[in-house]
């Protein structure tokens, strides 16, 4: 049972999850923001970046020692054999410091910074290793990052424990003035001093002491500024210099989902191949005797051969509806001639388990039709239709709601680079489905990677499990 509604002119529900509206949802992120500014000299952001400076310095000195070391024994054994290696097995050493610089980053400074794939030697052998090693830019991008950490580190360090320790010893001072005067024995924090006429300048007046504690509060404020602002730019050395570029993640990206896609249309013809020996082909094969069988009796019993011939035409009627539920596996007229929402309602409607399923998207058909490219339908239709079997056979679910909109905003003649078809599928039943290798999710995840998708699974055990897909509108 189907329960369908669809519509235009909105982002539909899912859409709307995301949204507030009124004076309380406008104004709730500049409150986080705020409590966020008032509670940076004691947030873990800032110590955690005061903490990297710390454990960066000794660390980059070992790098950078081990870098220039190693390098220029490699250059200078270079003009023999033995040289080449040793400045290759450098670079992949430094490649290895790399991790170590990227792991810190992750777990102190929350970069988002992702490991280079190794260089590829183009056949077997040592030589071909060194010279994938030496041609490596992103080796090249390691050594250079190495010597220019080890000059940024040591300022950051010290401008940012300079203002952290001067801050935080003049805002807690009145909570240590006891100490000058019973163990020092002056009376107070002494801000200027004269050996040779014997003066000298205190805090030890109230008003003094309240002033000091408020520069200090300033400084502990600016302090966690700094460390921020230094710790902004390491992370940014990280993430530019140690982490590959855009391009070559772009390339790797296009390379996995590429071999992905070779292998799902690889196992799609496998399946259909396998349906058409096993179902179709069969009964055809079983029809062409029944037939031959009916035309040797044909004089003879000619009662018998028309039976035969009334089974052979039954067999005919099972071959035909095979071949159209193969044809409709493949790809269903219904998603060409009138679109993505009567597709999925025709899906629904065939599915065991009650599916209340809601489309806002432009009209597929007639006037003002705007519809996704024809792979992003057909990908967002095999997804649904697998999902949706998947509910009915494994999770024991009683219901599943089913919503597909639009996101973003249309550009010139309908097309925008922002619009983005969204899906998410909602089962109650069991839970505990997770994306395996060589799994049904994980072949409708690398459907939808294959066109710069994103396939998201949260099913905890018992329930719900809700699958939610963002495809691109236009490739």
């Amino acid at each position: 049972m189907a329960i369908a509604t669809s519509g235009y002119g909105g982002t539909g529900t899912g859409g709307a999850a995301g949204s507030g509206s009124g004076p309380e949802a406008g104004h709730e992120p500049g409150r986080r923001g705020r409590g966020r500014g008032l509670l940076a000299p004691v947030s873990a952001r800032t110590w955690g970046g005061l903490l990297y400076l710390l454990v960066g310095l000794p660390t980059a000195a070992l790098m950078c020692v081990f870098t220039v070391v190693f390098l220029a024994l490699g250059l200078g054994l270079s003009v023999i054999f033995v040289g080449l290696p040793v400045l290759a097995a450098t670079l992949a050493g430094v490649r290895g410091l790399g991790h170590v610089e990227r792991a810190r980053a992750r777990a102190l400074l929350g970069a988002r910074v992702v490991d280079p794939t190794p260089p590829r030697p183009k056949r077997e052998g040592l030589m071909s290793w060194v010279g994938a090693q030496l041609g490596s830019g992103m080796h090249w991008r390691h050594v250079l990052y190495m010597e220019l950490n080890l000059v940024w580190t040591p300022i950051a360090l010290a401008l940012s424990l300079a203002l952290t320790a001067a801050g935080w010893g003049l805002l807690l001072y009145p909570a240590y003035r006891w100490v000058f005067p019973r163990w020092l024995e002056q009376p107070g924090m002494q801000l200027w001093g004269d050996d040779a006429t014997g003066r000298a300048v205190y805090v030890e007046q109230p008003w003094e002491v309240a002033g000091v504690a408020v520069l200090g509060l300033l400084l502990v404020y600016a302090a966690a500024g700094v460390v921020r602002g230094t710790t902004a730019v390491s992370r940014l050395m990280v993430e530019g210099m140690l982490a590959p570029s855009s391009l070559s993640e772009r390339v790797r990206t296009l390379e996995s989902t590429r071999g992905a896609a070779v292998d799902t249309a690889a196992s799609d013809l496998r399946r259909i191949e396998r349906d058409l020996h096993d179902g179709a082909q069969a009964r055809l094969v079983a029809l062409a005797m029944g037939l031959g069988l009916a035309k040797e009796r044909l004089e003879e019993e000619p009662e018998m051969a028309a039976e035969m011939v009334e089974e052979a035409h039954g067999e005919v009627k099972l071959a035909l509806q095979e071949l159209r539920d193969l044809a409709r596996g493949i790809h269903p007229a219904v998603l060409t001639d009138r679109g993505l929402d009567a597709a999925l309602s025709s899906v629904a409607s065939r599915c065991t388990v009650p599916v209340r399923m809601e489309v806002r998207l432009p009209p597929a058909v007639g006037e003002g039709a705007d519809r996704p490219d024809a792979s992003v339908e057909s990908i967002a239709y095999f997804v649904v239709s697998e999902l949706l079997t998947n509910a009915s056979k494994h999770s024991g679910a009683r219901s599943v709601g089913v919503e597909v909109w639009e996101q973003g905003r249309r550009g010139r003649r309908g097309r925008g680079r922002g619009r983005r078809l969204m899906l998410r599928v909602r089962d109650d039943g069991a839970g505990g489905a997770v994306v395996r290798p060589g799994g049904g999710l994980a072949g409708l995840a690398d459907r939808v990677r294959a066109v710069d998708g994103v396939f998201e699974v949260d099913s905890p055990v018992g329930g719900p499990t809700v699958v939610s897909v963002e495809l691109p509108w236009s490739r």
